[in-house]
């Protein structure tokens, strides 16, 4: 009696938390790329744009690897570059925006997510590619990754060097004044 009890429940479960998952992922399962396609046209908010060209070059990458996994090589890398252009046409529309990533980070926290779970994705199939094939997948894992640099650095700009005669005392180091050396 027991058994059932667990079994459905962990039944339950993966239901749910699977649900979740699809739910989650840029790459929806009614995406199709005529439907994207047409979005991006209609659409003139560049962080909706960004999004949309986020899910399709997600799009191009599970068909990248699709490909990849039925040995079809010249399909494969010709995806993993439509791939690449979308991100980087995600990143052009985002940055073109004249919006900054600090302070209003819509759409490139998005970009950062995708490019960090596309990365995982093909460090994964650079394993399962056959080690004389593997190059263009880790060409593309590599701009991947600079790309999220980019999208990073834009998102959490070094501090700006302190302006002279600035009335707060700087962290750098202990200030000592006459006050306290006269004790």
């Amino acid at each position: 009696m027991m058994t059932r009890l667990h079994l459905v429940v962990a039944a339950l479960l993966s239901l749910a938390f699977g649900g979740l998952a699809v739910i989650g992922s840029p790459a929806r399962r009614g995406d199709t790329e005529e439907d994207l396609l047409a979005r991006l046209e209609r659409e003139r908010n560049p962080v909706k744009r960004a999004k949309f060209e986020i899910r399709l070059g997600r799009l191009k990458l599970l068909q990248a690897i699709e490909a990849y996994d039925q040995k079809d090589l010249v399909q494969g890398q010709q995806l993993l570059s439509a791939y690449l252009e979308r991100m980087k046409s995600a990143w052009a529309t985002l940055e073109g925006s004249g919006r900054q990533a600090h302070r209003r980070p819509q759409g490139f926290k998005e970009l950062d997510i995708a490019l960090r779970q596309d990365g995982r994705l093909l460090e994964d199939l650079a394993h399962r590619v056959p080690f004389h094939d593997r190059s263009p997948v880790e060409k593309a894992a590599q701009e991947v990754e600079e790309l999220r640099s980019r999208v990073l650095k834009a998102l959490f700009p070094s501090e700006r060097p302190r302006q002279r005669g600035s009335r707060f005392l700087s962290l750098s180091g202990p200030h000592i004044s006459p006050e306290m050396v006269r004790g």
